[in-house]
């Protein structure tokens, strides 16, 4: 792949500039090499896997971006074999080029459990570990064993559970600034061909059970794929409401305090009790009265809040653009910000400050994007 590569054709947004520089790398060894590299020479660099969850300026990249083109799945030990896998388990190893949605796939054919609802996350495996991805009840955290990382500081590749990955909710030390590049990950699922339980209200009204309830891994999956096409969250080039980096905004977390403050029809989610403390985000007024974003960890218990919900209420609607722009609300589904398919990046900044801005000012709540920003402020 040569130099000069728009970004737009390397991310599902399709919106960004060149690249000065793109490398690819095909296997493990590939990709610790390059990276290796590319810290000893100081210039600037972005890892880019699937380009589902990445957005950069209209000016393009000054740097190399980095490729990450290694896929494969292992199985370690299965079924009781000596190792971490008890009775009935299985550990797999997945190489981070690897695309998510196939690996579920496989998982399901083989009668996998533990990932099902996690069907239609576009991206590759690489990434899942850093957003500890998640939907539909289900998280990675569930089931991830390990990492193998590529530690810049020491240039050695670290062996890291899931516990010293910290993992929250689309949240891990890799994002909060812990640098370095994922090889593979460890994933400890069930041999088994009924799903988890099923712990999402939407998904258990589609699937026609009840809260808990197991069913048939397929037919979950395949749930969750016809509730991810309805909202534009499938990769399908002739759909313009697909031409995005999934869900913009995450569901804020705030004190249980703050959140009776809100409207009573507010969703609200509250935290497990037995759940790590979240940074959570509180309001301070300044002098100006402009409410300030103050994140840090709170004793009281936290509450979940809904993205959409605010965003809606905020009289942001299904399909809203703003003049001349060519971004747009999804038309299926609210958290979505879309290329109608003439889009810079300008504009989809514009528009998420404009979300930003509209819900902060009718709840003084701050939504922060999910997506990773390149040369991009909200």
């Amino acid at each position: 792949m040569g130099d000069g590569t728009p970004l737009a054709d390397l991310t599902t947004m399709r919106v960004g500039g060149p690249a000065e520089r793109v490398l690819v790398a095909r296997s493990a060894e590939d990709l610790a090499r390059h990276a290796r590299e590319l810290w000893n020479s100081a210039e600037p660099w972005l890892l880019l896997g699937g380009g589902s969850n990445t957005i950069v300026r209209d000016e393009g990249f000054p740097g190399t971006v980095l490729l990450v083109r290694d896929t494969g799945i292992a199985v370690i030990e299965e079924d009781g074999e000596p190792g971490i896998a008890g009775r009935g388990a299985v550990h797999l190893r997945v190489q981070a080029g690897h695309d998510w949605d196939h690996l579920v796939a496989t998982c399901v054919d083989r009668d996998w459990s533990g990932i099902e609802a996690l069907s239609g996350i576009p991206g590759l495996t690489g990434a899942a570990p850093v957003q500890n991805i998640g939907a539909y009840g289900q998280e990675l955290s569930d089931v991830l064993h390990a990492v193998d990382f590529l530690d810049r500081e020491s240039g050695e590749v670290r062996r890291m559970t899931a516990d010293e990955l910290q993992l929250g909710y689309r949240d891990s030390a890799i994002k909060r600034g812990l640098e370095g590049v994922v090889l593979s990950i460890d994933l400890l699922l069930r041999r088994d061909p009924l799903s988890a339980p099923v712990r999402y209200v939407q998904l258990a009204s589609a699937l026609g059970v009840e809260i808990g309830d197991r069913v048939p891994l397929r037919a979950l999956r395949e749930s969750v794929l016809r509730l991810r096409r309805s909202k534009g969250m499938v990769l399908d080039p002739e759909d313009h409401d697909t031409w995005s980096a999934g869900s913009f905004f995450t569901n804020p977390i705030v004190t249980e305090r703050f959140s009776r403050e809100l409207p009573a029809d507010a969703p609200r989610f509250p935290l497990d009790a037995d759940e790590p403390a979240p940074a959570v985000t509180t309001l301070e007024e300044l002098a100006a009265g402009v409410p300030l974003r103050v994140p840090r960890t709170a004793p009281e218990r936290s509450v979940k809040l809904s993205a959409a919900w605010l965003i809606e209420r905020a009289g942001v609607s299904r399909g809203f653009r703003l003049p001349g722009s060519g971004a747009a609300i999804s038309s299926k589904h609210t958290l979505a910000i879309t290329n109608r398919g003439a889009a810079t990046a300008a504009d989809v900044a514009e528009l998420a400050r404009f979300v930003v801005q509209r819900v902060q000012q009718e709840f003084g709540v701050i939504l922060a994007p999910e997506p990773n920003l390149y040369g991009l402020e909200l």
